[in-house]
């Protein structure tokens, strides 16, 4: 993973994690720690956090059971531990409807004005389920432009692929895939409210799938990771 994060050219990475699990980060890559859940709300976890990095993503998809499953007020009574770290902080990430008003983010965001809490930045997770990239890009540049729209900070987007989970997870064919990689990337790197963002995901399944993996297990580059790679 190490040589795939070198060879890919990219800034920063993270692992949804407080530490690099895994992987030492190579030269020049920034790793970003995240605090993912409840559980991971410990002095040890924070302390970990701040030791590796400067800014601290939050809560892992709150709004999804099978992610960090966290309630608005809980999610909210626990934030003030990660304010304390003093690090840059972005928001909880949700799985859907960041930019629609009364969804999980949008009555985390107020309540976090309420309660006298910081967040510095949005984080954003999208899947798109339309495989042809034109109509995707748009799709995509909408939700963030929206969300940017609601609460007027700087973007984050942490996952994004051309996912379809109608009837389990399907893939676009890898040539549509690395068109929406290319077209997303230039599109993402002209808005200048989008500060990062991050391809879903680096390494490929171990079952032969490429996916939505940018590297597979020998090293190689996907069609996707050849887009991404020259995406800079």
């Amino acid at each position: 993973m190490r040589a795939a994060l070198a060879d890919s050219g990219v800034s920063w990475f993270y692992t949804w994690s407080a530490q690099p699990v895994g992987v030492k980060a190579p030269a020049g890559v920034e790793f970003v720690p995240m605090i993912w859940g409840e559980k991971s709300v410990t002095a040890d976890a924070l302390s970990q956090a701040k030791r590796n990095g400067d800014v601290l993503l939050g809560f892992n998809e709150p709004d999804f059971a099978s992610q960090s499953n966290l309630s608005v007020d809980r999610a909210l009574d626990l934030w003030p531990k990660l304010q304390a770290t003093g690090m840059r902080l972005g928001s909880p990430a949700v799985a859907v409807g960041a930019d629609q008003a009364g969804g999980w983010l949008d009555r985390f965001m107020t309540g976090a004005k309420a309660r006298g809490l910081r967040v510095d930045f949005i984080t954003l997770h999208w899947y798109g389920g339309d495989f042809r990239s034109a109509a995707a890009v748009e799709q995509l540049r909408s939700y963030i432009a929206a969300t940017y729209e609601r609460y007027g900070k700087p973007i984050w987007l942490t996952e994004y692929a051309l996912i379809s989970f109608s009837g389990g997870a399907s893939y676009p064919a890898p040539t549509e895939q690395a068109a929406f990689v290319a077209k997303s990337t230039a599109m993402l790197q002209r808005l200048p409210y989008v500060e990062r963002y991050a391809w879903f995901s680096l390494p490929t399944s171990d079952d032969g799938n490429d996916a939505t993996g940018l590297y597979r297990p020998d090293g190689s580059r996907t069609a996707a990771g050849t887009a991404y790679r020259r995406a800079g």
